[in-house]
């Protein structure tokens, strides 16, 4: 607000757009009356809406969209439920349950009619270490209840899609969650006229745009999902590249200078779209990474890399005294954590969906700044031998109430079984680590490459 507030912009809430019409007139709902604007340019970024699924049950109370139950978490501060299971194991999928989780929800369960997980591993691997299972090729039979939801039914599907009878798992919850993907919200730009295309690749009818998000109708502009649905990161940039664009077309900046800021962001948005999760990869079943590491197949099939597979990725390595290890297996298109260690001990180069690797000559003082920085929450500091038999491991913690040095409790394994006894050593928080705390716990060090996750609790 304070930017657009810099730059001389108005911003209006509580407007709500409701038609869009030739000559490029805007109808706008602002509270309780309405107002027509006409505008020289336009840029649409409506975004997407949420698809639903039916089944027996589907439109009793507690059947709610993973949109809606973040818009209850984060902005109108409400539990969406106590026990919940969530449908869908794309990004969506996964990182609702881990903020349902951090809101107090118990996820019982994370479903997907497919048989591999659709999101990031990263994102899958800190919702398994809290001990949510993974039920791939299931769906929802049935929602019970009367007023409300009180159960769900899953089963697996065959290669059909086709419910396999006998298979039903039941499951007391007074929510379901729904993550089955998004639908690009495009009804201003067909009201407008702009050409329309129904495009798969794109989840749907979009309007067709140029390079720089320019429709057929000259100055309405479209950027984000509205255009195709893809990750956050690559919609913030393709608003950019049309807000640039229509600066020019206004007489704001040159069309050279135009020109040359637009191909700085085209190239960060190639960046973005390389890697196994890119835009011309969905469908294709990828066997390894880019550097030739097999995929982890637990991963897929259970949300965790398992601890024989671990050891294989660039980032897990053993050193002497305390040292990052890297559980980061898939080419995404994240690097935080390479601009984030200021002693430049991880290094992924100028390709942002390589792998991390450690540099063994740079030395780690255990900052920190590497662990908070992971959004992934994959990166671990440890210490495999302390010399009494013990390892300390450092791991984020994004919890409430806060644990305290000296408390006693298990730690968990990626797949959220109790690994051993465990006591904390400290909780450290700052400014830097933007909200993330780094907890640090001793443990039995034939245990150091397997805890990931604590629990406070009475120790075995």
């Amino acid at each position: 607000m304070k930017e657009a507030d810099d730059c001389g912009v108005e911003v209006v809430l509580n407007a709500v757009v409701i038609g869009l019409f030739p000559e490029k007139e805007i109808t706008v709902k602002i509270e309780d009356h309405v107002e027509h604007v006409k505008g020289d340019t336009i840029l649409i970024a409506t975004g997407a809406s949420e698809n639903m699924v039916t089944f027996p049950g589907w439109t009793l109370p507690g059947v709610i969209g993973a949109g809606a139950a973040q818009t209850m978490m984060n902005l109108h501060g409400i539990l969406p439920g106590k026990r919940v299971l969530m449908l869908g194991s794309g990004n969506v999928g996964l990182v609702v349950s881990f903020q349902l989780m951090q809101a107090g929800c118990e996820v019982v369960a994370l479903a997907d009619a497919a048989p591999r997980v659709g999101g990031y591993g990263v994102h899958a691997a800190k919702v398994a270490r809290l001990g949510v299972p993974f039920y791939l090729s299931h769906t929802i039979v049935s929602a019970e209840g009367k007023d409300c939801v009180t159960g769900v039914t899953i089963a697996e599907v065959d290669s059909s899609w086709q419910v396999v009878k006998g298979t039903e798992k039941h499951f007391d919850v007074d929510t379901i969650c729904l993550a089955v993907g998004l639908s690009p919200m495009a009804k201003l730009c067909d009201m407008a006229g702009c050409q329309m295309e129904d495009n798969p690749a794109k989840a749907g009818f979009v309007p067709v745009v140029d390079e720089y998000g320019e429709t057929s109708v000259p100055g309405i502009y479209a950027a984000g999902d509205v255009s195709g649905i893809e990750e956050a990161s690559s919609a913030m940039i393709e608003g950019r590249i049309a807000g640039i664009a229509a600066a020019a077309r206004l007489g704001f900046v040159t069309q050279e200078e135009a020109k040359r800021d637009c191909q700085k962001q085209e190239e960060a948005l190639s960046g973005l779209r390389q890697g196994m999760f890119a835009p011309g990869m969905r469908g294709k079943k990828i066997t390894e990474t880019e550097e030739g590491v097999a995929i982890s197949q637990n991963l897929l099939e259970h949300g965790f890399v398992a601890s024989e597979e671990i050891e294989r990725f660039p980032g897990v390595t053993h050193q002497k005294g305390i040292h990052p290890v890297i559980e980061c297996t898939q080419n995404i298109p994240c690097n935080p954590c390479q601009d984030a260690c200021k002693r430049h001990c991880i290094k992924i180069g100028s390709k942002i969906t390589s792998l991390p690797v450690l540099d063994t000559e740079a030395e780690c003082t255990g900052c920190g700044m590497c662990v908070a920085s992971c959004s992934g929450q994959a990166i671990f500091l440890v210490n495999e031998d302390c010399g009494d038999g013990t390892a300390e491991i450092t791991m984020p913690y994004e919890f409430l109430p806060l644990p305290a040095a000296g408390d006693r409790g298990m730690a968990l394994g990626r797949n959220g079984e109790e690994v051993c006894d465990a006591v904390v050593l400290g909780v450290r928080s700052a400014k830097a680590f933007d909200h993330t705390h780094l907890l640090t716990i001793k443990v039995a060090k034939e245990y150091a490459m397997k805890a990931r996750f604590f629990r406070k609790g009475a120790v075995q």
